[in-house]
């Protein structure tokens, strides 16, 4: 269980894997780099070298009081890819880990070739989903609905209480499927750090900082996400992105779980067709 330790002294559990272009792959808020290896690193370690890690707080990386903003969480993955001598990897983020590649290329970007981001939300944006009739209300009451958590209408948009309701629905997917879920390590998280609050600041990629990220974008998202319209601002306004939409999925949000064949398949032609507009600029 390989460790690198940060200059101010946090460890960060990771995992390199494969052969040939360095790939890096950055899991959302609550998760750890056991997302990747559920099916997506075997469909990719034939191709490229892989390198997914724990983010501060999660999985076997070490809890720190605070240091969940994106800026901090771009700052770590910088210390990761120097310690580890990783030049120019592509970067694939989902969700949280999404928005912290999309800093990582703002502030960085002579650090990175391309950037995969699946469904970002982005702090900048969360005047889109903090309104009561944000779509992603109802997804989110629906599934703990159909898993037989009833939702009180006073709580529908109470992000800690649905959060809290969450962690007692049965794990979803891999070989765990169907078993409860342990808590305690996300309710740490929630209850003993800052996260919480870190997660939502802006910081350097404000709406106006979003058109200065020069780094090619993919974006990918679900045809039913409750975050669309951030898609639609970011393929607006970013100046070199281009759009993939994933099929309709029971959750939408979760790709690289719901859909990981689909998900490793659009990276690695997606990751193909950078290199060869390269090439071509090249030429």
């Amino acid at each position: 269980m390989p460790k690198l330790t940060l200059g101010g002294g946090t460890r960060l559990h990771y995992q390199q894997i494969g052969t040939g272009p360095d790939l890096v792959l950055i899991h959302g808020l609550t998760g750890n780099l056991a997302v990747w290896h559920l099916k997506i690193i075997p469909m990719l370690s034939s191709r490229f070298r892989t390198l997914t890690y724990d983010l501060r707080g999660h999985g076997y990386s070490d809890v720190t009081p605070n240091g969940y903003s994106c800026d901090q969480m771009a700052s770590d993955l910088l210390e990761l890819l120097d310690a580890l001598a990783l030049d120019r990897p592509a970067l694939v983020g989902h969700s949280f880990g999404a928005d912290i590649s999309l800093y990582f290329a703002l502030n960085h970007p002579e650090r990175v070739s391309e950037v995969i981001a699946i469904e970002p939300a982005l702090p900048a944006m969360i005047h889109l989903r903090s309104r009561e009739e944000w779509e992603g209300w109802d997804y989110w009451v629906e599934i703990l609905e159909n898993s037989g958590h009833p939702v009180p209408p006073e709580r529908r948009t109470d992000v800690d209480y649905l959060f809290r309701a969450s962690l007692e629905v049965p794990k979803k997917w891999g070989p765990l499927n169907g078993l409860p879920r342990n808590p305690k390590p996300f309710l740490r998280l929630i209850d003993e750090t800052a996260v919480a609050t870190e997660y939502e600041e802006i910081g350097s990629l404000t709406l106006e900082r979003i058109p200065a990220i020069s780094t090619p974008v993919i974006l990918m998202y679900a045809a039913q996400s409750a975050f669309l319209g951030t898609h639609d601002y970011l393929l607006e306004h970013l100046p070199h992105a281009r759009s993939i939409i994933l099929p309709r999925t029971e959750l939408g949000h979760f790709g690289p779980l719901e859909q990981p064949e689909a998900v490793a398949e659009h990276i690695a032609e997606s990751l193909s067709d950078l290199e060869l507009a390269a090439e071509a600029v090249g030429d």
